[in-house]
């Protein structure tokens, strides 16, 4: 038989290890995107030194996509089985996505701000991203009301999951629509080149930062996404082993951390 694997958000010495050793990947990479892009990586001709913000704008897009996709597998898994620890992976997993989408959405102002000399426009990738963090914050406060309607924690109690696990799985609705509003609607980004066969490939070298930048932020996702759980989890724990006074006073304070 062979050895079981490593439940990362448990608190044993091999979780513990193999959590340090996806920081270490992720630093890693990091570096090797910075060195890459920064140094390697050819200045774009047309776009100048901007050009360069792709390396953290594209990934933080990328990655948010892919945070808001486990927000939707784990609701609809919980809603299946009924395990609170997917919606705590789903409480998680929104955190990070809206914290990227916030990135994307700081980046893109000031790439255009640089290229088109605005920091906004009413465009439809602009305008559905928007709507995109504002739809997943919105997930996220809805979570915090019913933890505080009901006085049960945030992420141990299914009258606060069932409600927002429908609300996760609605939410990614917009994913779609954000990424292929470039090419629904006239729009001022161009539509997808890295992954179009038929468009001209970028540089090697730039395809070589993307990629390595793209790695670099999905394995920090993944760190924050495991320590979050974890976190949230160890918090849950204490509050279960105080006395229910305490506890009651104590489980606003553990849903909104």
């Amino acid at each position: 038989m062979g050895r079981p694997g490593i439940n990362l958000v448990s608190d044993t010495g091999r979780a513990r290890a193999g959590r340090r050793s996806a920081l270490w990947l992720a630093c890693g990479l990091s570096a090797a995107a910075a060195v890459t892009g920064i140094v390697v990586a050819p200045v774009d001709g047309w776009q100048g030194p901007a050009q360069r913000l792709m390396y953290l704008h594209v990934p933080a897009a990328w990655v948010a996509y892919t945070a808001f996709a486990v927000v939707l597998l784990a609701s609809g898994t919980y809603l299946i089985g009924g395990n609170l620890r997917w919606d705590r992976f789903a409480r998680c997993a929104a955190e990070i996505g809206v914290v990227l989408t916030a990135v994307t959405i700081g980046t893109g102002a000031l790439w255009g701000h640089l290229v088109w000399g605005t920091w906004w426009a009413w465009d439809p990738r602009l305008v559905s991203t928007v709507l995109l963090l504002l739809a997943y914050a919105g997930y996220l406060g809805l979570r915090r009301l019913a933890a505080e309607r009901t006085g049960g924690p945030d992420g141990a109690d299914h009258a606060v999951a069932r409600p927002a696990a429908y609300a996760g799985i609605v939410a990614f609705l917009l994913v779609p629509v954000v990424h292929f509003s470039v090419v629904w609607w006239r729009s001022l980004h161009q539509p997808a080149t890295v992954l179009a066969p038929e468009r001209p490939p970028i540089d090697p070298r730039m395809g070589a930062a993307l990629l390595l930048a793209v790695g670099a932020v999905t394995v920090w996702a993944f760190c924050v996404l495991v320590h979050r759980v974890v976190v949230l989890e160890r918090r849950l724990v204490v509050l279960e082993r105080r006395p229910g006074a305490e506890r009651a006073a104590d489980r606003t304070r553990v849903g909104a951390g």
